[in-house]
């Protein structure tokens, strides 16, 4: 099990093949998905499979990662980094819905930010989110990011893009708010 991140309340870490159950009912809700343009898993061992191939670790150096409440251990959902359809490196995040408007999602993404800026040395980050999705949207904006267009994504017809560079980060990180 590697972590990527540590912050106050949570704990980020490579998705392992043993997060199958988690990451199924994650994906099987269609309140988490309804934003999103996926559909749900078939089965438990289509998430397995999915888990077992999943090789944006070994391609890129980072991915989507588990966030784990840090005095628990309990799995709240997912958040990190990819390469998208558009090779632009993608910040996204998923939570189950009890975990929702508790600052989880802001707090994993801020320190994903921190990972791909810092670590990685990643020139630009771009988040994107369905138009009503307004929770994602806030999310985007308070961790500094930036709108940028609206374009189809995914499968959503209708995406606010957001970004945000190094040089911006550079000066974010010295914000009293980060």
């Amino acid at each position: 099990m590697k972590i990527i991140a540590e912050t106050k309340r949570l704990t980020l870490r490579e998705l392992t093949v043993e997060d199958a159950a988690d990451f199924y009912r994650l994906n099987e809700s269609l309140e988490v998905l309804k934003y999103t343009g996926d559909s749900p898993f078939a089965s438990l061992r289509e998430a397995e499979s999915f888990l077992e191939n999943y090789s944006d670790y070994e391609q890129n150096g980072f991915g989507r990662w588990a966030v784990l409440e840090k005095d628990s251990g309990r799995f709240l959902g997912w958040c990190g980094l990819k390469i998208n359809e558009e090779n632009q490196v993608d910040l996204g995040f998923r939570f189950f819905e009890e975990y929702w408007g508790k600052g989880y999602a802001t707090e994993a993404a801020r320190a994903c930010l921190k990972v791909g800026f810092e670590r990685f040395n990643l020139e630009e980050i771009i988040g994107r989110a369905n138009k009503e999705n307004t929770a994602s949207i806030r999310v985007l904006e308070k961790i500094g990011m930036h709108f940028w267009k609206v374009a189809e994504a995914h499968g959503i017809d209708c995406a606010f893009y957001y970004r945000l560079n190094q040089e911006s980060w550079s000066h974010l990180k010295r914000s009293p708010s980060l």
